[in-house]
């Protein structure tokens, strides 16, 4: 029999109940999924049902290509399907929580808004950040709680502030007079936070360019929030989308520690600092996220030591869900195209592969996310490494000849009927995607190993446990120290 170590999630056939000190990893899972993931700001644990939420559960050692297989296999209207590993999620939560314990992450909705994903970061405990009256809705629809959601977007249509005024939404940002004038007619107990412009030059996505005040700004804003009577709370900035440099983040908050001084001198009682997105969530990506979380940790000690006693958040969005996705599409048709060549090793022909998910449905990525502009599918089936290759054009299935995923790509000769497999499909893909052409969406299949599951919920059920019986989570020597057989 072997056990799962959950904090490093590999398998010993040693681990013991026994062994609090010894298996220090699995002592350290428990504590940080039980007291910080769970019970931040006093919630109570949510315990995750496959049943209520379509998700899929691994067991018997089933694994993700397991589960492509089969489903490939039971497609026979061969249409395009992604899978959602929450595993995947899981695991980046861990990382998260040991990379920056400080920081509690609201979940970028606008990212992936499938309701598994969303059901798992719930049961993780995350908060989630909405941009519309329509994220809103879905967040709560699924149980999500008030205080639980920021609205952040800096210019929100007045019936969608009010909508979060209905329902007890009070966090949300703003970055000029008007919308602070809207705010007060349409949620004027809301808990404003000033989104501000930084330096996102070394972004993928520039967002500074769109939203956020400029510090010169700052004085006059928070002067025109207290006249209309609003609370402003805090401070949130976002250095662009695929940041490219950790500088980026000290620079960000040392001018958000500014605003605060100031806010402070006029008599705001300043309490949360968040601290945006832009983590990559594949591993890579030029710069690691325990390199931007080094940078975080230091100049959040610098600026916003633990005892300033201000609460910190960021927005993760494709750090949770990049590489939680695989898409699985079929070719459903080609064309040969003959070409002429000098050298008699080169090759006689190029194939154009179309599949029935392209940029309009899943991959939309391809041209509506800046830091995602190639993919690189791979065929399901085997091949023998010395099997030629041709040089490919890869096509999706509409009309519109902008629809094309691949150009020169080398693949053996493909087959109608056959399936490629496209990794690292979570972000800003099904968010997005249309039905152009009368193509359907891609369906997606959520997935989640009992082990996990098991952890997941045995946390959870731990913090129901004791807060109903008004205990405080235990401290990790005084753990005990759960492990699953499988």
């Amino acid at each position: 029999m072997s056990y799962l170590c959950y904090r490093c999630f590999s398998f010993d056939q040693t681990l013991k109940l026994k062994l609090i000190g010894g298996c220090w990893c699995t002592v350290h899972f428990f504590y940080f999924l039980s007291a910080a993931a769970v019970t931040t700001n006093g919630s109570h644990g949510y315990v995750l049902s496959p049943e209520n939420c379509d998700i899929d559960v691994l067991d018997n050692g089933r694994t993700i290509n397991d589960f492509i297989d089969i489903k490939i296999k039971e497609t026979e209207n061969e249409e395009p399907f992604l899978v959602a590993n929450l595993d995947s999620m899981f695991k980046r939560h861990l990382r998260w929580l040991n990379n920056l314990p400080r920081v509690k992450p609201f979940y970028a909705v606008k990212c992936n808004n499938t309701p598994a994903v969303m059901q798992m970061l719930r049961a993780l405990g995350t908060g989630f950040d909405c941009a519309s009256k329509g994220e809103i809705q879905l967040a709560l629809s699924l149980g999500v709680a008030p205080d639980k959601i920021i609205y952040a977007h800096t210019t929100k249509p007045r019936s969608h502030i009010k909508y979060a005024c209905s329902r007890g939404v009070n966090m949300m940002t703003f970055d000029s007079e008007d919308e602070l004038l809207k705010i007060s007619q349409g949620h004027p107990k809301a808990k404003l936070i000033l989104r501000i412009a930084v330096d996102d030059s070394k972004a993928l996505l520039r967002l500074s360019l769109k939203f956020g005040a400029q510090l010169e700004t700052v004085d006059k804003l928070l002067e025109c929030a207290g006249e209309l009577g609003l609370e402003v709370i805090g401070v949130s900035f976002h250095v662009g989308s695929g940041c490219t440099e950790c500088g980026a983040f000290k620079q960000a908050i040392a001018d958000a520690r500014q605003v605060f001084d100031i806010a402070n001198l006029m008599g705001f009682q300043m309490r949360l600092l968040d601290i945006g997105g832009g983590f990559s969530g594949r591993e890579d990506f030029q710069v690691k996220f325990e390199e931007f979380s080094e940078v975080i940790n230091s100049a959040l000690e610098k600026y916003f030591p633990a005892d300033f006693g201000v609460q910190v958040i960021a927005e993760p969005g494709r750090y949770y869900v990049e590489s939680a996705f695989t898409l699985a599409a079929n070719v459903m048709a080609r064309r040969v195209i003959t070409v002429g060549s000098q050298d008699p090793q080169g090759p006689d022909k190029v194939m154009m592969y179309y599949l029935n998910d392209g940029v309009y449905g899943s991959l939309s990525c391809l041209i509506n996310d800046a830091a995602h502009t190639a993919v690189e599918p791979y065929l399901h089936r085997a091949v023998d490494n010395s099997e030629k290759r041709y040089p490919s054009v890869v096509w999706g299935p509409t009309c519109d000849c902008l629809d094309k995923v691949t150009d020169s790509y080398w693949f053996p000769e493909l087959r109608v009927g056959d399936w490629l497999l496209v990794d690292h499909m979570g972000a800003y893909s099904v968010s997005i995607a249309t039905d152009f052409n009368g193509f359907e969406r891609a369906n997606i299949y959520s997935v989640i190993s009992s082990e996990i599951l098991q952890a997941l919920n045995l946390s959870n059920t731990y913090d129901i446990i004791h807060s109903n019986n008004n205990a405080s989570p235990k401290k990790p020597c005084e753990t005990v120290c759960y492990v699953s057989s499988v």
